[in-house]
């Protein structure tokens, strides 16, 4: 067997050429990878430039791959980001790939292991092996020419350019998704990242669902976009109960308070280390999973008595993570394509803010409104929360109308709805909602404006001694 040596990431390398020698294969490298293999006391025999057909030159097995490239724009200068697309090793692998019956082709180092078993096993590669070795390599050249596209798109100040190349990686199958009868993955953007949903370790308990991904990671969004410790729980990717505090343990107790019935079930986010205070409140619930950026010890020990309790920690980036150039956009399938926008970012200045009302917010409303704004976010359109001490205490999310909405959340808080602020992800078409806002006893109400019978809900925000505040800013999310 003659194999061919063209590699960037040399993970795994020596160990490699060592296992191929001791069956016999003859060796090949290009000048890079035969310098470094010298480097580690390894000698063999350089490729001859340029290499002839691999097939012709004899070439059984390629070993090649391409290097990574940075994500972040100004890591390398802009002639230099495309120059690291080498064009004969791209053309190296994507000959082998092309050539199958006679050569076969490996580009991740993680497949070392399958290859050498196998020529054990056969001593050759399988026809099988050898097309998904072909298909990996391609995606391979594919991906790292995307990221090459990518960057360079970025610093030309392109955020949505003609064509957005994404590189997706499977991290995952999982065992369903939405329901029994559809098939799941979960893909990864860019790099395996700590301090990321994707790149957090399982702790405990059984590995998160489809849907319980999707309600974590509405979670993390929520408890990470609060500065305090804040507790986040989600259902159906709306919150169910959300409160900062100065400890975790109390933001937790406020917020279960906030729906204990709608809880049970729901998965938990906190965004503070979980110590053993927390996890024994968090033992007597019933919920899905708990995520973290971490757990004590003795958090562990506690919990480890719930072994149906996910848990999950999202540990901390070990530096600034070079930023994907996906990171900010959002994805939507629709029939036929796909809907690109950015995150909504909230980025309110507080100056923007507009009373519009004769009567001026207190300190303690102007705080519960700010909490609130923040929450509404991240409830599904038609959204209104409602908010006291810093803490949800009603929520109508996913609705047809504001005014149904507004009797969700006023239903769902009950007696709590009495002085809480109230806030609305987009205006108020009409005036009933705040009509009937005002009679459950809400005194504060934010809301971006906006809308042409504005002055109507200034009227009757002031008929009933309401407190409105203005943001010019809207927050669809659907």
């Amino acid at each position: 067997m003659r194999v061919l040596l063209s590699v960037a990431d040399r993970s795994g390398l020596v160990d490699l050429v060592h296992a191929l020698r001791e069956r016999g294969a003859e060796i090949l490298a290009d000048e890079p990878t035969r310098a470094a293999l010298a480097e580690d006391g390894l000698q063999v025999t350089q490729a001859p430039r340029p290499l002839p057909a691999l097939h012709e030159a004899g070439v059984d097995l390629l070993i090649a791959n391409l290097p990574a490239l940075p994500a972040g724009p100004g890591v390398l200068p802009v002639d230099e980001l495309a120059g690291r697309i080498d064009p004969e090793r791209v053309a190296l692998i994507v000959a082998a790939a092309r050539d199958l019956p006679g050569v076969a082709v490996v580009t991740e180092p993680r497949r070392y292991r399958e290859l050498l078993d196998e020529l054990a096993r056969h001593d050759t590669v399988s026809s099988e092996l050898r097309v998904r070795l072909a298909a990996e390599a391609l995606a391979h050249v594919a991906e790292r020419t995307a990221e090459a596209a990518a960057v360079l798109q970025r610093l030309a100040g392109g955020r949505f350019p003609e064509r957005l190349p994404i590189v997706l990686h499977r991290e995952r199958a999982l065992a369903y998704g939405q329901n029994p009868h559809q098939e799941a993955a979960l893909y990864r953007v860019g790099e395996r990242q700590a301090g990321t949903l994707v790149g957090a370790t399982l702790l405990q308990g059984g590995a998160p669902t489809f849907n319980d991904l999707l309600d974590l990671d509405a979670a993390w969004r929520i408890a990470r976009d609060f500065g305090g410790p804040t507790c986040a729980i989600v259902k159906q990717q709306d919150p169910v109960g959300l409160a900062t505090n100065e400890t975790a343990v109390v933001a937790y107790r406020r917020a279960v308070e906030g729906d204990p019935v709608g809880a049970i079930g729901a998965v938990l986010a906190l965004n503070r280390i979980v110590d053993a205070e927390t996890a024994g409140e968090v033992a007597l619930g019933s919920y899905e999973a708990l995520l973290a950026p971490g757990f004590a010890p003795e958090a562990r020990a506690i919990l480890a008595e719930r072994p149906q309790l996910a848990l999950l920690a999202l540990g901390e980036p070990a530096g600034p993570a070079a930023e994907h150039p996906a990171a900010e956009l959002e994805l939507r399938r629709i029939d036929g394509g796909i809907l690109v926008e950015t995150r909504d970012r909230l980025e309110m200045e507080h100056d923007a803010l507009r009373v519009v009302t004769q009567r001026r917010p207190t300190l303690e409303e102007l705080t519960d409104l700010l909490f609130a704004w923040r929450a509404v976010r991240h409830a599904r359109s038609t959204a209104v929360v409602l908010a006291r001490h810093a803490a949800l205490v009603g929520v109508g999310a996913g609705q047809a109308s504001r005014l149904a909405a507004t009797e969700l959340a006023l239903h769902r808080a009950g007696e709590r709805a009495d002085h809480a602020a109230l806030a609305a992800d987009a205006y108020f078409p009409f005036a009933d909602a705040i009509v009937l806002a005002a009679e459950r006893g809400v005194t504060a109400i934010i809301q971006p404006g906006g809308s042409v019978r504005d002055e109507m809900a200034v009227e009757v925000a002031d008929r009933h001694h309401l407190a409105m505040v203005f943001t010019g800013r809207r927050h669809y999310r659907r």
